[in-house]
């Protein structure tokens, strides 16, 4: 099994969403979180003051995958998330070594 936390512009949620479903992607996890890579923000002016935004907004989507499922979900993100301009995100992709159903107690894959 594996874990894909994929970071990614908020607008492209919806889209990411309905790639990862006609994949076979069952469930995800989305959490609304800031950061910076090599974008480094930018500076906007307020009331006649320019300030920097260091932390833009973002997505974080946790996904659990089957090691078969993997390619397709990660393929998916890429071809969603991307529009080709500094900041699309980045795709993580860890190993898991257990999952649990906490309802059922059911353990690896039957779990995901």
């Amino acid at each position: 099994m594996k874990k894909i936390e994929a970071i990614i512009k908020p607008f492209k949620l919806e889209e990411v969403k309905e790639a990862l479903a006609g994949v076979g992607v069952e469930g995800l996890t989305v959490t609304e979180v800031k950061g910076f890579g090599r974008q480094k923000g930018h500076t906007e002016i307020y009331r006649g003051s320019e300030y920097t935004v260091d932390f833009l907004p973002k997505l974080k989507l946790e996904i659990v995958v089957v090691d078969s499922l993997l390619d397709k979900a990660v393929d998916a993100i890429l071809k969603s998330a991307k529009t080709g301009k500094i900041g699309d995100g980045k795709i993580f992709v860890s190993s898991l070594e257990d999952v649990i159903r906490i309802r059922t107690d059911e353990r690896g894959e039957k779990a995901v």
